[in-house]
């Protein structure tokens, strides 16, 4: 077992001030694999005070230098790309495969968009005679996630090194295994000490001492709502920046024109992968009624195909459930999916047969759902997908509008006017028609209580900088 009790602070791995052990679990086995320490508060300010040191110096390095870091980094990183997949595969459960060529590639994909922006990024522009400067906001602490670790952490250090912030980063204790090994590759790419700190710890203890601590002026979060809405209550009274990248309850809208085999099967798949645990998951399929019935035949046909496995094992798989209590949580929600009186047309309670051990959820579809049903409007975050029909495109619409969150959005349909009609009429950060992708320089983020700010690229240094204005000679 991994002893990963120390925290990189200042350049250096040191010892928490007061011992606390927490044990981390491989949810694929229910065994420890590593031993991890849980911070303070005041371990907090140790890591704030390196911070802030260090501000005065790296804010004043060039663009030139900063790219040169970056650089670094990236090559770095790329040396222990397996080892960053199979530490994310050990820590939450992601198929090595797909830690390999997805989990992990967004390291280094987040590290790529922010040296492409970095290097034609106009940090000054003439406003007539005044000179508008964009600078570094100071001290800036970073919350993420155990679902996609290595992307949440780099799509918020990657943009903070970029523009000349120090960081503070408190991982998941539920995933901190790749965080170790990034610390470790910073320490290794030559990042100057201070300007990268991390400290392992709970929401209550390290995450409340960062979102209130008055030298941290920028506080990026991404979580549950519940935990965003604490985080910006904490963050209220130092009157500090804070950006929440939060739940999601994202509809797949599908009309009647479309390919349906193509669509259905699509979204089925994307709402499986990572085991159901991304937060853009569409995990509200919206089909047409006079195609519905074909499209819940044709959705459980491929959820029933879908293979759910241990996540050591190469292959097209799915994994189990990051956690005891994500896997339990979900099993309520299924339960109640059942007992709100939704069909179920495939998997259910339980585990798949065979795996007894590990925290495995079986791929569940569910159809005949209102969207007043509990499993309709909230973020299960497991393997789910409920099927809604509509009739018309302005009740897709509503339907589709009517959710506290509005991270992202899906439509399927031949008809490219209604496609461009109907994207323009959703309250949701992304839109995506017809399978299209998005790149790592694509701005990430929602609308409503999904969220505020924007990650990822260009769009995604804005949360970091302070504009100032210097008007005269």
């Amino acid at each position: 077992m991994k002893n990963l009790r120390r925290f990189y602070i200042d350049g250096q791995w040191v010892d928490p001030l007061q011992p606390n052990d927490m044990e981390v679990q491989n949810p694929a086995t229910e065994q420890s694999v590593a031993t991890i320490s849980m911070g303070t508060a005041a371990d907090v300010e140790i890591a704030v005070a390196a911070a802030n040191r260090a501000f005065t110096t790296y804010s004043q390095f060039s663009v030139d230098q900063r790219i040169g870091l970056l650089e670094q980094l990236l090559n770095v990183y790329l040396d222990h790309y397996y080892e960053m997949a199979v530490a994310i595969s050990m820590e939450m459960g992601a198929p090595i495969t797909f830690a390999i060529e997805e989990q992990a590639d967004c390291g280094s994909g987040h590290i790529v968009a922010a040296l492409e922006a970095l290097k034609q990024y106009p940090f000054e522009q003439q406003m007539g005679s005044t000179l508008i400067v964009k600078e570094p906001i100071g001290v800036c602490g970073l919350i993420t996630p155990w679902n996609w670790p290595i992307n949440q952490i780099l799509c918020k250090v990657a943009p903070a090194l970029a523009t000349g912030c120090t960081l503070v980063l408190k991982p998941s204790e539920i995933a901190p295994l790749s965080a170790y090994l990034f610390s470790e590759i910073i320490d290794q790419a030559g990042i100057p000490s201070g300007v990268y700190n991390m400290l392992n710890g709970d929401g209550s203890g390290v995450g409340q001492a960062m979102s209130n601590h008055p030298d941290i002026q920028m506080l990026s979060f991404t979580g549950s709502t519940r935990a965003g809405i604490e985080v910006a209550k904490s963050a209220a009274d130092s009157v500090k920046r804070v950006t929440q990248e939060l739940g999601g309850k994202s509809p797949a809208i599908i009309f009647e024109d479309a390919d349906l085999e193509s669509a259905v099967t699509d979204i089925v798949r994307n709402m499986m992968s990572n085991t159901g645990q991304s937060c853009n998951a569409p995990s509200r399929m919206l089909v047409q009624a006079s195609v519905c019935d074909q499209a819940v035949q044709i959705a459980a046909q491929t959820a029933e195909q879908i293979v759910v496995e241990d996540p050591s094992k190469e292959g097209e798989h799915i994994g189990p459930l990051a956690s005891r209590a994500q896997f339990d949580k979900v099993q309520a929600l299924i339960q109640k999916g059942i007992d709100e009186g939704a069909e179920l047309v495939t998997g259910g309670i339980g585990k798949p047969d065979g795996l007894e051990t590990g925290y495995f959820c079986k791929p569940t579809i569910f159809a005949k759902v209102h969207n007043q049903m509990q499993i309709a409007r909230e973020e299960i975050f497991g393997p789910v997908l409920v099927i809604i029909p509509f009739d018309t495109e302005q009740q897709a619409i509503e339907i589709a509008n009517d959710t506290h969150y509005g991270l992202a959005a899906y439509l399927s349909t031949d008809d490219s006017e209604l496609a461009q009609r109907v994207a323009a009429k959703l309250r949701a950060g992304s839109v995506r028609i017809n399978g299209a992708g998005q790149g790592y320089e694509v701005p990430f983020g929602g609308y409503k209580q999904s969220g505020n700010g924007r990650e990822w690229g260009e769009i995604g240094f804005e949360d970091y900088l302070e504009i100032k204005a210097i008007s005269g000679r």
